[in-house]
C-alpha cells in the first residue's frame, strides 16, 4: 500500500507538469504559428497540412494520427513513456481544439515565428522533462535508433525536413522559411528546459603547469577539482590531469584561466549529468 502511494504521489507532478507544457504547446501553435501558416515538424506539422486541405479538426486529427505510433510504442519501448505520451497528447490536442476560435496575437510572421518558436520549445522542454513526448515521430525514431547507423536526432531532424519542405508546396516556401526559423528556435528552448541554462560540462585538463592552474581554478572559479595520474600511451610517460566540473557559462572564463598559465595544454570538453553536493562550488576532493 505504501509502495502505491509513493507511486501515486511521484506522478502527481508529472501529471501536472505535461499539463502545464501541453497548454504552453496549445498557445504556441494557436495564438502564433498556425494562424500565420507557419507549422511545426513532425505530426502537428503533418497534422497541420492535412487540416489545411480538407479541412478537419487539428486537434481531432492529431491525436488520430498519433494513435498507430502509440501502438508501437506501447509494443518496443514501454509502458510509462507511452502513457505519458498519450497524455500529452490528449491534453495538447483539447487545448489546441479549445484555442481555436482565439484569433492570433499578430500578423508579423517574423514575431510570431520568433515567439512561437519560444513558446512551443517551452512546452516541449517541459513535456520531455516530465517523462513524456510530443510526438509519434519521436517514437518511430527511437525504435530505428536502434536499427539503423543514424542517430536519434538525425532521424527526427529527417522527418522535420520531409514535412516542413512539403509545407513549402502548400503554403508557400517563404512560410516553410519562417517554419525552420520556429523549428529552430525550438529546438534550443527545448534545450535549455531539458538541460537547464546551468548545463554542466566536464572538462578534462593535462598539463605540465597542472598546479598553478588548479589553484587559479579554485581561487578564481571556486570550483573544486580531481586531480589524477595519467600515463602516456606513446611515450609511457607520467602526466598529471585535471578533472573539474563547470556550468557551460564558466567555459570561457575557465579557458582563459588554462590559456594563460600554460597555452600548451591540453583540454577536452564534454556534457556531463551531475548529482550530489561534491560537484558545487568550493566542494574540493
Amino acid at each position: 500500500m505504501f509502495v502505491k502511494h509513493n507511486k501515486f504521489l511521484s506522478t502527481v507532478p508529472k501529471v501536472f507538469f505535461i499539463i502545464l507544457g501541453a497548454a504552453l504547446y496549445s498557445i504556441g501553435l494557436e495564438i502564433f504559428l498556425i494562424p500565420n501558416n507557419v507549422i511545426d515538424g513532425g505530426i502537428v506539422g503533418i497534422s497541420i497540412i492535412i487540416s489545411h486541405l480538407v479541412n478537419i479538426p487539428l486537434g481531432i486529427l492529431t491525436f488520430i494520427l498519433n494513435v498507430p505510433f502509440f501502438i508501437l510504442g506501447y509494443k518496443h519501448i514501454g509502458k510509462t513513456f507511452t502513457i505519458l505520451t498519450l497524455f500529452s497528447v490528449v491534453c495538447y490536442s483539447i487545448g489546441i481544439s479549445i484555442l481555436k476560435p482565439v484569433p492570433g496575437i499578430t500578423q508579423d510572421i517574423l514575431l510570431a515565428s520568433v515567439f512561437g518558436g519560444i513558446i512551443v520549445g517551452l512546452g516541449i522542454g517541459i513535456i520531455i522533462r516530465a517523462g513524456g513526448s510530443t510526438d509519434g515521430t519521436e517514437i518511430v525514431a527511437i525504435i530505428l535508433d536502434k536499427r539503423l547507423s543514424f542517430s536519434l536526432g538525425q532521424i527526427v531532424l529527417f522527418f522535420n525536413f520531409f514535412i516542413l519542405s512539403t509545407a513549402g508546396f502548400i503554403f508557400g516556401f517563404d512560410k516553410a522559411m519562417y517554419s525552420l526559423i520556429a523549428y529552430f528556435i525550438a529546438i534550443k528552448v527545448i534545450d535549455v528546459v531539458v538541460e537547464g541554462i546551468d548545463e554542466s560540462k566536464g572538462i578534462i585538463i593535462i598539463s605540465e603547469k597542472h598546479e598553478d592552474i588548479s589553484n587559479a581554478i579554485m581561487a578564481r572559479l571556486g570550483r573544486g577539482l580531481t586531480l589524477l595520474d595519467g600515463k602516456g600511451g606513446y611515450k609511457q610517460e607520467f602526466v598529471n590531469i585535471i578533472y573539474v566540473v563547470v556550468s557551460r557559462l564558466e567555459i570561457s572564463k575557465l579557458k582563459s584561466i588554462i590559456n594563460e598559465i600554460d597555452s600548451d595544454a591540453l583540454v577536452t570538453i564534454g556534457s556531463v549529468e551531475t548529482h550530489g553536493k561534491k560537484y558545487k562550488k568550493n566542494a574540493i576532493h
